[in-house]
């Protein structure tokens, strides 16, 4: 069971770390206040992300649905970092997005 959800796993811890990242690097901005938002959405993102990871890897039959959600928070995550030009936003940015992307498939997949 695992290993059908090996490259969606990859993607979630992939996308926490460049969150982790990300959140740590906004906290250093001169303005931190106006960094705020994608601050809150890099830890919902990464903690749904590893919370998602963890579902997959145990094979837990809410697996699909939390994928879902988590495709949700990814997108939300990825266009915020998208606005601002710091490269850990843009790179964060970039790990939202295509952990969006494995979430969705993994998640109608599973649920087909």
């Amino acid at each position: 069971m695992q290993q059908q959800y090996q490259s969606c796993i990859a993607a979630c811890n992939a996308c926490a770390d460049a969150c982790d990242m990300c959140f740590a690097a906004c906290l250093q901005e001169d303005d931190v206040k106006m960094m705020a938002r994608c601050i809150a959405l890099d830890m919902d993102c990464g903690q749904l992300c590893r919370l998602a990871a963890s579902f997959m890897a145990r094979g837990s039959e809410f697996a699909a649905a939390l994928c879902q959600v988590c495709a949700q928070v990814c997108l939300a995550c990825g266009d915020e970092c998208a606005k601002h030009q710091a490269q850990h936003c843009q790179d964060c940015a970039t790990a939202c997005r295509h952990c969006a992307e494995e979430c969705c498939r993994m998640g109608s997949t599973a649920a087909a």
